[in-house]
């Protein structure tokens, strides 16, 4: 079996933080050589570099997420600029446009309690510029997108995007899409959650992805998979909710392959390119 690649998640989550030795043994065991973990605001930043000068296996990612766009310092790009120049083979992200947050997200949200919540112009200035920050040293990117594809798509088409591509991170939008994101240099992650039946939809969208522009993510703690994909588990949230153990990467390619219709061992060492190629050292 070639190694595996978790192209997005985030082991510097507090809910992470109890089971994090643990989850790194059960990652070396189950042959993970490779893991991007994103940052989302300049809080966890310092958190996402210790883990990455703990752990070689781990491709630290510096970004500043649409959900945290509207609690920024005046400061933060210079800050961003900072962590970057640090750590030159860091990639850039979590980034990205989110109209949920905007128009189907509940007020009392607790994922969202004390975030300012961006108009999707302001959010697009932030990611703008952190989209220009990143194509100009081809850094690997990664970017959020939800219930807004034709407004990424509007702003992809108009701008540059680093010479090594980016990563549509969970790939949510319509099957139609994938190819004009592809011929823009989009990579696009397979999560284990879309193996839900009622996201059939976005299985059909990843039958269409081109082979070479495929990986396979977790988005740990968040994502879970459901109960007859899920491979290891971690204590349920206060509220009762699951909480998604990275390890789960594992079930993310078995569906895949499923979806894909090839052997496991075939679309692991594609994934396993796939991923090189993106997120290698600049």
């Amino acid at each position: 079996m070639p190694p595996l690649y978790d192209a997005h998640n985030h082991l510097q989550d507090e809910w992470l933080l109890p089971h994090r030795a643990g989850i790194a043994a059960t990652l070396a065991h189950l042959g993970v050589r490779g893991a991007v973990v994103n940052g989302t605001c300049e809080t966890d930043w310092p958190t996402v570099a210790a883990l990455a000068a703990e752990h070689a296996w781990i491709k630290p990612s510096f970004g500043l997420h649409p959900w945290d766009a509207g609690n920024r310092t005046p400061d933060w790009l210079e800050r961003l600029r900072a962590q970057l120049a640090a750590h030159p083979h860091a990639a850039v992200g979590e980034i990205g446009l989110d109209r949920w947050i905007l128009d189907s997200a509940k007020p009392d949200d607790p994922r969202l309690a004390g975030l300012r919540r961006a108009p999707l112009e302001e959010q697009g200035e932030v990611f703008l510029k952190q989209l220009a920050l990143a194509t100009s040293e081809d850094r690997p990117v990664t970017i959020h997108c939800l219930q807004a594809y034709g407004a990424l798509d509007g702003v992809l088409r108009h701008v540059n995007t680093p010479p090594r591509g980016f990563l549509l991170h969970a790939y949510g939008g319509p099957a139609e899409m994938v190819a004009g994101f592809a011929a823009r240099g989009a990579y696009f992650s397979f999560n284990g959650a879309f193996l839900e039946e009622r996201h059939r939809a976005k299985r059909e969208a990843f039958r269409l992805v081109p082979a070479d522009r495929l990986l396979v993510e977790t988005d740990a703690p968040a994502m879970p998979l459901p109960a007859a994909w899920e491979r290891h588990a971690l204590p349920a949230a206060p509220d009762g909710s699951r909480i998604n153990h990275p390890g789960n990467l594992v079930g993310a390619y078995a569906g895949l392959a499923q979806i894909r219709g090839v052997p496991l061992e075939e679309l692991a060492a594609q994934v396993a390119e796939n991923y090189a190629r993106l997120f290698g050292p600049l």
